[in-house]
Order: structure tokens, then sequence, then C-alpha cells
């Protein structure tokens, strides 16, 4: 009996539930339709009425993030922190799409992510509160800086490749200069005839000079961009025999000369350095491998006759 009381309940809710969506308010069935029909006139127009509906995801949510990363990322750096970044990017070269807003946003976004791996890794790796805590802060840090160290690392690498181009380039200025060409003409030679880092400042200085920049001023906004000892050096010598007149060739010629001395010392500096290099990797796996190699049958032999 108890069961079929509570079935009669049951459907005398159902009952009561299909009457009231069948006696529903005409408006609230008038809205229903139309809102089909705006969906149905979404789905019928053309492509040109529905671009500001179909933007791809970028548009639609890595924008608005971007820029709310990069309205967080001002409130919190400091007040040269926009300098900083773009001295970085001058030393970095300028890459493509990278510019101060760009490197700001990217600050916030990756500490987010930081912070996100960094609690899943220790919810994964330890059980206490406090470790998880301190390894989601290293996230955190190590997030925030990866666009810095990001930048870092291309300066070096173009630092390096400048240092190895820039005596090459001096002396097929010097040639250049000696077979009865003008400086800047030279300068023009070295940046079309080759090819990386140093082609491009050359190119960017010859550009300011046609935009009216004198010819010391040019090699000073080249000296800023470069952090270079050597091609300091260089510009320094140039600015100064522009200055008191002195002859570009000779200034050329001592500086290829200087160059290629310095060139050579690094190499020797680079191959004194070998041997300590190499005492690392020697004692922790060459000097355990051939002590297996030598001992190994020995011991054996040993261990048998025991």
């Amino acid at each position: 009996m108890t069961v079929v009381f509570v079935l009669g309940v049951l459907l005398v809710f159902v009952a009561i539930a299909l009457l009231a969506m069948a006696l529903r308010p005409a408006e609230e069935a008038e809205g229903l339709n139309r809102s089909l029909a705006v969906i149905e006139a979404i789905a019928d127009a053309p492509k040109e009425l529905r671009k500001d509906l179909e933007k791809p995801f970028g548009e639609r949510v890595l924008e608005p993030l971007q820029q709310r990363a990069l309205a967080v990322g001002r409130r919190i750096s400091g007040a040269d922190a926009e300098e900083r970044i773009r001295r970085s990017l001058d030393l970095a070269g300028n890459p493509a799409g990278w510019t101060v807003d760009r490197v700001t946003a990217s600050k916030v976004i990756g500490a987010g992510i930081g912070f996100s791996f960094g609690l899943l890794a220790g919810m994964v790796l330890t059980d206490a509160l406090t470790l998880r805590l301190v390894i989601a802060a290293v996230g955190v840090v190590l997030g925030f800086f990866a666009p810095n160290m990001y930048l870092y690392q291309l300066a070096y690498d173009r630092t390096n490749k400048l240092q190895q181009e820039l005596p090459d380039a001096i002396d097929l200025m010097t040639i250049s200069v000696e077979s009865g060409l003008g400086f800047d003409a030279a300068v023009q030679q070295v940046a079309h005839n080759t090819q990386g880092p140093l082609a491009d400042e050359f190119s960017r200085m010859l550009r300011e000079m046609q935009l009216g920049m004198g010819r010391a001023e040019a090699l000073r906004s080249l000296n800023e961009r470069v952090n270079l000892d050597d091609l300091k050096a260089f510009v320094s010598a140039m600015v100064q025999a522009d200055s008191f007149g002195i002859p570009i060739a000779q200034v050329l010629r001592v500086q290829s000369s200087e160059m290629r001395v310095k060139r050579r010392q690094r190499a020797e500096e680079k191959a004194q350095q070998v041997p300590v290099k190499i005492t690392v990797p020697l004692i922790f796996f060459i000097l355990p491998t051939l002590f297996i190699a030598v001992l190994g049958p020995a011991a054996i032999t040993i261990m048998d006759n025991f």
C-alpha cells in the first residue's frame, strides 16, 4: 500500500508539472520564439554581418587578457621599468613582435602560469602545505622573470655574434676606405655585403644619418644600443677622428690591427680554459668508467677465488 501511495503522489506531481508547462504565460513563449528567431537570423546572415560575432580566439580572449595583464604589470612595476625593458629590447636586437607592453604583460601572465604549475607540482610532490606554498612562490618568481631571462639570453647570444663579426667588418671597412670610398660609403658596403646583427646595426646607423642625425651622434647611438667593449672602442676612435680631423683610413687600420690581436688573445684564453673545464667530466664520468673497465675483471676474478 505504501508503494502504491508513493507512486500516486509522484504521478500527481508529474501531472501538475505538465499542466503548468502547458499553461505557461504567452509572454514567455513569445520570448523563446524571439530568441529562436534571432539565432536563425544570425545563422542566415551574410558573412560581413557576422564578422563581429566570429572574431578569432586571439581577439576575443587573448587580447583582453593581455590588456588586463598590462594594467596589472604597470601597477606593480617600478618607475624606470619601461626604460629598462626598452634597453633590454635594444640589446636583444628588438625581436619581431616584442614591445615594452608585451614584455610587461608577459611577465604578469608568466607569473600566473608559474603559480598554477608550481601549485600543481606541490600537490603532486608533497603533502605539506608550507612546501606547496614555497613551490608555488618559486613558480611565480620564475614565471615573472622568464621574459627577462629570455631577453638576456638573446642579448648574450647577439653580443657574442657581434664580437665575432666586428673584426672582419672593420677589415672590409678599412679596405673600402683605402680604395677611395668615404666612411659612410664604407659602412654602407659592410651593411650591404654582410649579414647578421652588426650589418643590421650599421644599416640603422645609416638610416639615422639619412634622417638628419650627425655622424658622431649616430655613432654614439650605436654605442648605446650595443653592449660590446670592442665596438665601444671603435666608436670612440671614430668620434675622436671625426672631431679632430684625423684621417679615417689610418684610424681604421689601427682598429683593424687591434681587433685581430684581441681576437687571437680571446682564442688563446679559451684554449687555456679547456684543461680546467674538462676536469669535472674527467673526474665524475671518464675515470669511473676507466676504473670499471680496468679493475672490473680483476675484481671478478678475486671474488671467484674467494
